[in-house]
């Protein structure tokens, strides 16, 4: 199967992304794939849920308040999440639907650390993210170069079958966790990554840092129970 005959479903989580959340899916709209957008909006305060109820009145997404209850409505193929800001470009994601629709995997992370054109930002950031990859892959036993990117995409049969509890932050630690502990074909390829500074509306500080060590150590040493792992 070629990955133009994938339908993708494209998850959005939307906090105070008024001024971003249409171009995004404007972008997404453009990609040679067949897509189905879900949008949720994490109780925004800035009016990106009249934006994001506009949308859905055009007929242009779905409408949802969860990232779970977005999994569970999806109808792809395959499943990816995008940030609802501009940092991921969605013109890479036919690129990363190519392993999947060839057999070869499961999940395909879109690596911003392998090479991939990017806007040149915080040192700091990158020694985070590396540090966060590094003890993921202590306990997960996989090689990836970066676990925290948004862009990772999966087998919507896969993905449904895993025990997902977080909603926020706590996402790409645990989504990395349980597709290692199901036993998952992951690929790695690179993207384009043109991230934000705070003036423009980053919103990732330390504390969210600290807080994905906590999930780390939490989604990898305490997995649920039951029979949801590959036989």
């Amino acid at each position: 199967m070629s990955a133009a005959g994938l339908r993708l479903s494209v998850l959005i989580p939307v906090y105070n992304e008024a001024t971003t959340i249409e171009h995004v899916v404007d972008r997404v709209r453009r990609i040679p794939a067949s897509t189905e957008i879900i949008a949720i909006d994490d109780a925004s305060g800035d009016g990106s849920g009249d934006v994001l109820e506009r949308l859905h009145a055009a007929g242009k997404i779905h409408h949802l308040a969860a990232i779970r209850s977005g999994i569970a409505h999806a109808t792809g193929d395959v499943v990816v999440i995008q940030d609802a800001d501009l940092e991921y470009d969605p013109l890479d994601l036919p690129t990363l639907l190519g392993p999947i629709a060839d057999g070869r995997a499961d999940a395909v992370f879109g690596s911003r650390f392998q090479g991939g054109p990017h806007r040149v930002l915080y040192f700091w950031h990158s020694v985070g993210n590396s540090v966060l990859t590094l003890l993921s892959n202590m306990f997960t036993n996989l090689n990836l170069t970066d676990m925290e990117t948004c862009y990772k995409v999966v087998r919507t049969e896969l993905l449904k079958r895993l025990p997902l509890r977080s909603n926020r932050f706590g996402f790409e630690v645990e989504i990395t966790a349980r597709l290692s502990q199901a036993g998952a074909r992951i690929w790695e390829l690179p993207i384009s990554y043109s991230g934000r500074t705070y003036a423009e509306g980053k919103k990732i500080t330390w504390r969210d840092g600290f807080a994905a060590i906590f999930h780390v150590l939490r989604y990898n040493l305490f997995p649920p129970g039951g029979d949801w792992r590959r036989k």
